[in-house]
């Protein structure tokens, strides 16, 4: 079936495709989670969405190239980015790009591939440089949060793809094995792995709670800085790799 990649970003009944949880705490601890391994010549962005995590890649590099599926979505990053940085509207698998680079990113994308392995060895095999770092990250099948709910009975199992993670393109829930087997398997090497902020709570009860002051900025890096102990207990996984042989 062929894909629609305008409504997959629009919300489904209450669940947002994009929480303030997601752009507002999630990004920042993303980019710091990142800065230690980059590159800072140029930087590829595969599934850039409407360009708010690319604004956070601007401090740290001059050349910066998107590439988005979703028409609308391109429109909003073009509005907002406007020359800063190169943003093609085209799907991954029919992309012609023209260089190789040194960083290239994979933020909550993967989750959404009919065939992730298929991309991730294009990616080993052509856009990655010699000496380039692959970025990947996926929310994980083991937060807390999705513990809970499968306690709670809302979700038979920490792996399952619920209706509205379906309709907003969603093929798979990775966990730590699954996507390191993955990256494996296409040929990649995997050189660090982490987790990406301590999670007990649903996106849309963090929303609510942001909105008020019981949550801080220190209650936030604290989160952070427990993930780091407790990687499987984390929001999201995160993987750096290098270029395969």
């Amino acid at each position: 079936m062929s894909r629609n990649y305008n409504t997959e970003l629009k919300d489904v009944g209450d669940h947002r495709y994009a929480y303030n949880f997601d752009t507002d705490v999630m990004h920042q601890y993303m980019i710091r989670s990142f800065a230690p391994f980059f590159t800072k010549t140029n930087v590829l962005e595969l599934g850039s969405c409407e360009g708010e995590f690319t604004k956070r890649l601007l401090p740290y590099f001059n050349d910066i190239t998107c590439v988005e599926a979703s028409q609308v979505a391109t429109e909003k990053a073009c509005e907002k980015l406007g020359n800063k940085v190169v943003i093609i509207n085209d799907l991954f698998e029919t992309v012609g790009l023209s260089k190789k680079y040194d960083n290239i990113i994979l933020t909550h994308v993967l989750e959404h591939m009919d065939d992730p392995i298929k991309l991730l060895r294009l990616i080993n095999g052509k856009w990655l440089s010699d000496s380039g770092k692959l970025f990947v990250v996926c929310p994980n099948a083991n937060a807390p949060s999705r513990q809970i709910a499968v306690k709670m009975g809302l979700i038979s199992h920490v792996q399952v793809v619920t209706d509205a993670e379906v309709k907003h393109g969603h093929t798979r829930t990775y966990s730590f094995d699954t996507l390191e087997y993955d990256l494996k398997l296409s040929g990649l090497d995997v050189v660090y792995k982490s987790g990406i902020f301590f999670k007990a709570l649903a996106n849309f009860q963090w929303d609510k709670l942001l909105k008020t002051d019981i949550i801080s900025t220190e209650y936030l890096d604290g989160c952070y800085k427990l993930g780091q102990n407790y990687p499987d207990l984390c929001s999201s996984i995160f993987f750096v790799c290098n270029r395969g042989k």
